[in-house]
């Protein structure tokens, strides 16, 4: 069956109305329906040309700019419009923010359709570039070629790329030549890999046919200074393979711990990969209020380290503690929430599904000397039950973060059916956070709603609520 051929219109003279989701705008078309448009910015004036259309929208881009918007800036990076990573870099960051804030209320208010308390003022991040404590970059003999490229007549001599995936291009890789995510050493230990690979002949990866050698880069780095760097390989290559980590280490000796992965399965994914160590040790510290925590290749940690404390201030003062609590930490991860609170509590129970998490948990607290936390692996849905509570006590206070796709039913059940005095809600999705706060609307009334910015020049945004009992 032919594919249905897509009608290109082009509207005239249209005014872009707000910002929607997933960093696209919004405007309004002749005929009534929504035109959903990247790179531009509310205020601008365009003309745009549909490409998708679908029966209560279209899809398009901006030919032409009549007029700009108040709230635009000048993109610091050279790489915007094309890598769809900080789609919002075109617009003033206290605009950001306004767009942020509106997008929780409408959620909570539209979705959780509940009693609402007046909002505490959205939290925006000091720093709004270099934030970034951990990024990942692919390698591609098949990158990504600007328009500008396409057009010239110039024979391309090199189709090698260490960069970001294209949105919706599984197979193409921008190549990235100064990052504004990341602070240094990332963009310099970045380049001096692609250059080295390519003076080297170190084959870069083909995703088509599934060949080549360099696959994938991690850079994290942490407050303390220190920095892991992980490159994944396709293939073992020992030569080649230790002539590139031993360039990287003569290089870059203040890289803390180096590392690698030989991974010949489809997708890159390295969680269920052996991580192999080079030089240094396997993990970096991270530091929050003197508390130490380890970060290893597959650990999970909030990437904006210096917004993470924020977060987890709020969140304290949110569950204003007294010392006498029992704190049931939710979806934990490596327990830095659970550790955080836990001088304010009596004791806190931390739950997590990954049994590595809480190996690090459990490790990070033996180190940091705490000893009123006790934490647990499993299912949420499943351990978090009567015989669980039972046995570790009926809580005070829950803190919950659950990863995007919010909390299960029955975990809502459950904290309805145990009914702690407070539950502190951190979410990093408004719209599955205001459908579960509409489930429990009948024991809980919302008295305090903060957002909170973790990652300027996007579209994402963290919210932490407080649910009183009624």
């Amino acid at each position: 069956m032919a594919a249905k051929k897509t009608d290109k219109i082009v509207f005239e003279n249209i005014e872009v109305l707000d910002a929607g989701a997933k960093g696209v705008s919004v405007a309004k078309a002749p005929d009534g329906k929504v035109i959903f448009i990247p790179n531009v910015v509310p205020g601008d004036t365009v003309d745009v040309q549909t490409f998708k259309k679908r029966k209560a929208y279209y899809e398009g881009k901006a030919l032409r700019f009549h007029s700009f918007s108040e709230h635009r800036t000048e993109p610091k990076c050279q790489h915007f419009g094309v890598c769809g990573g900080c789609k919002w870099q075109n617009m003033k960051y206290s605009q950001q923010l306004h767009y942020k804030h509106n997008e929780v209320r409408n959620h909570l208010q539209r979705i959780g359709k509940i009693e609402l308390p007046e909002f505490e003022q959205i939290l925006g991040s000091e720093k709004q570039f270099f934030y970034r404590n951990k990024m990942e970059f692919g390698f591609s003999n098949s990158r990504w070629l600007t328009e500008k490229e396409i057009g010239t007549s110039d024979e391309i001599d090199s189709r090698n790329a260490l960069g970001f995936h294209i949105p919706r291009m599984w197979d193409k890789i921008l190549d990235i030549t100064e990052c504004h995510l990341q602070a240094d050493p990332s963009n310099q230990i970045r380049n001096e890999i692609r250059k080295f690979a390519i003076e080297n002949n170190l084959e870069f990866f083909d995703p088509r046919n599934h060949e080549g050698l360099l696959r994938t880069l991690m850079i994290r780095t942490a407050s303390t200074g220190e920095i892991m760097v992980l490159i994944q390989f396709f293939k073992e290559n020992k030569p080649q393979r230790e002539l590139l980590l031993d360039f990287l280490s003569e290089k870059f000796p203040q890289i803390t711990s180096l590392q690698y992965v030989i991974n010949g399965k489809p997708n890159d994914t390295i969680y269920d990969q052996k991580v192999i160590l080079y030089k240094g040790r396997d993990f970096i510290y991270e530091e929050m209020e003197g508390l130490k925590f380890s970060i290893n290749a597959k650990s999970f940690y909030q990437t904006n380290s210096a917004q993470a404390y924020e977060l987890y201030k709020i969140t304290r003062d949110f569950a204003s503690l007294t010392g006498n609590e029992t704190v049931y930490d939710l979806y934990t991860g490596t327990g830095t929430i659970a550790q955080f609170v836990s001088k304010m509590a009596k004791k806190v129970v931390g739950v997590e599904a990954v049994p590595e998490a809480i190996a690090d948990a459990k490790e990070n607290a033996r180190r940091n000397g705490i000893t009123n936390c006790d934490f647990f692996v499993g299912d949420m849905k499943v351990v978090f039950n009567e015989a669980f509570i039972a046995a570790n006590g009926h809580p005070d206070v829950i803190i919950t973060d659950p990863p995007r796709d919010g909390m299960h039913k029955d975990v809502v059940e459950q904290i309805l059916k145990i009914a702690p005095d407070k539950v502190v809600y951190v979410s990093c999705n408004s719209a599955t956070q205001a459908r579960d706060l509409a489930l429990m609307d009948e024991k809980y009334k919302v008295t305090r709603v903060r957002p909170v910015d973790m990652f300027p020049q996007t579209h994402h945004v963290e919210n932490v609520v407080l649910l009183e009992k009624r």
